[in-house]
């Protein structure tokens, strides 16, 4: 039907997770970058899939009425921001939608959507900024942030999301580099020393915190970056300077070890009327602004009274969790870095709240044990899991539990709608979903959702054996690759049919072939991770075939 190179006119009606928009040509979409919702866009054929395409943007016929000027040159090139080019009110009514859509489409859930709780000054919001440090093809040192889906670096200055002052902490660290020839990490190699700098600015204070990120112990002449670094204030004014220690083969960006140059090692912030202190691998939202409104909309959520126990998994350095113990009976946090909860004790002891406590590990791991041993059954649960969404677990463990409110923060809609698809079948509805923008310019939205649990005056328990099942039916509900498509559009992860063989076979399910076995009974077949695993038992319940 489509031929590569070919030029499609086409009407952008949506917009995909990367920014993407997204046009029609006889009933067959593609993917079109720097495109806004509203744009008719000539096109030429990129790239051709079964059931999709990609295309480049060749011209813009007639722009999108929300279609504005891009404040930043480096905003087609950057992978930081993929709506500059959509006005601020559109891309508040474009996150709704979304939200909207995921609950429908993922959850199964048709529930009003608030409008977004925006800015007035949507700029120079965060207060966290992460710089790639690399070397382009001449071996020439550049700083600045990943190109979209790649990692060549864009040379970037005056990001209009980071602090005012970031460019010159980083115009000071490139000369100091440039002028001792201290070499930048290449990924490719696995040589180089320096390979992140890591800027955090308390919005309080106005005081900033500078990591250099390392693939080493030692940074050559590091007491000398101290001085220059210092010498900058009073704008900016550097409280902090530290090393981290990342000699890893891995695109995570910090390593475990902090070494500490000069300062306290940490900045001090609030939100509303409590402080917080906040270490270079501390979880802090990135928005104070809108922090503020995220935890206040949450607070009211949670409906306390004084009198309530709660929980509050993924607490990171307890944000959430002090603000609930100003209305709370008592509160547990529960967070896997160690690290941070040490910032959670420390800061419920700055705040002068004694009706805490604080767990190191896995949610799913704390949470059953502690309900096991202690058979402890919350009022309300507050949870604020990373991208990923909870563990099926966690969410097992929270409906044992029967707490009469549950508050869901989420940073995924998409994760959101799967985990409220779950709750919902256990027994909770929906009673309020209110998204906040804690990143414009983004196709991020963080989301707040308050469940409460169904009363019911009668229970039916049934038995269902699995061999009574149709298990023909529920197999053909969807074919491997319809799972393969949703697990990766879900968790992003990529799973063989081998894989989903073995679960389906764990289920109960027959598979009519048998290439599931291994061709001699002596061969060893490689085995599902546990984490594909999850994501096709997911799969499965998305598809309604368990």
């Amino acid at each position: 039907m489509f031929t590569k190179n070919q030029r499609l006119e086409l009407y952008i009606e949506d917009m995909t997770e990367d920014g993407s928009g997204v046009g029609k040509a006889d009933g067959f979409p593609f993917f079109v970058k720097d495109t806004v919702i509203g744009d008719r866009v000539e096109a030429v054929v990129t790239k051709l899939k079964k059931s999709y395409g990609y295309g480049r943007m060749l011209h813009i016929l007639t722009p999108s009425p929300s279609r504005i000027p891009e404040a930043c040159p480096s905003a087609r090139r950057c992978g930081g921001c993929q709506l500059q080019a959509m006005s601020y009110e559109r891309q508040l009514e474009f996150k709704r939608e979304k939200v909207a859509n995921h609950l429908k489409r993922i959850g199964g859930l048709s529930v009003p959507v608030e409008p977004v709780i925006g800015m007035e000054q949507p700029f120079h919001y965060r207060n966290k900024t992460q710089v790639p440090v690399g070397v382009d093809r001449e071996g020439r040192l550049r700083m600045g942030f990943y190109a979209s889906r790649s990692h060549e670096i864009v040379e970037q200055a005056n990001c209009l999301l980071g602090g005012r002052e970031n460019d010159r902490i980083l115009e000071t660290i490139r000369s100091f580099l440039t002028e001792y020839r201290i070499p930048a990490y290449d990924e490719t190699s696995g040589r180089g020393l320096v390979r992140h700098i890591l800027i955090r600015r308390s919005y309080e204070t106005g005081e900033y915190l500078v990591c250099i990120v390392i693939n080493g112990k030692h940074l050559p002449r590091q007491e000398l970056l101290v001085e220059r670094l210092r010498a900058l204030a009073p704008e900016p004014t550097v409280s902090s300077v530290c090393l981290n220690i990342n000699e890893a083969d891995t695109n995570v960006i910090l390593g475990e070890q902090v070494v500490n140059l000069f300062g306290p090692g940490y900045l001090e912030d609030s939100i509303g009327q409590l402080r917080f202190r906040v270490s270079p691998q501390s979880f802090f939202q990135v928005n104070p602004e809108q922090t503020r409104k995220l935890y206040e909309t949450a607070l009211s959520f949670a409906a306390l009274t004084g009198t309530e126990q709660v929980w509050d998994l993924y607490c990171g350095i307890g944000t959430i969790s002090l603000f609930l113990a100003q209305k709370a009976g008592f509160v547990r946090g529960v967070e896997i870095v160690a690290p941070a909860v040490r910032d959670a004790e420390a800061n419920a002891v700055r705040n002068g709240l004694s009706n805490t406590r604080f767990y190191v590990g896995k949610a799913e791991e704390v949470l059953p044990r502690v309900y096991e041993e202690e058979n402890c059954r919350p009022d309300v649960i507050v949870v604020d899991p990373p991208r990923k969404g909870c563990e099926p677990r966690v969410l097992d463990t929270m409906l044992a539990m029967q707490p009469s409110r549950i508050v869901y923060v989420s940073c995924d809609s998409a994760t959101l709608a799967r985990d409220l698809k779950h709750l919902t079948a256990g027994g909770y509805e929906v009673k309020k979903v209110q998204p906040v923008d804690m990143f414009p310019w983004t196709v991020s939205v963080e989301t707040v959702c308050l469940l409460s649990k169904l009363k019911s005056t009668q229970h039916i328990e049934v038995e269902v054996k699995m061999d009574e099942m149709d298990l023909t039916a529920a197999e053909k509900k969807a074919t491997y690759d319809e799972i393969k498509a949703y697990v990766l559009e879900h968790s992003g992860l990529k799973v063989s049919s081998l894989y989903i063989a073995q679960v389906k076979q764990k289920c109960g399910m027959i598979e009519r072939g048998n290439y599931n076995k291994a061709k001699s009974e002596d061969a060893k077949q490689p085995q599902c991770p546990a984490e594909k695993k999850t994501a096709i038992m997911e799969a499965l319940r998305h598809f309604e075939m368990i």
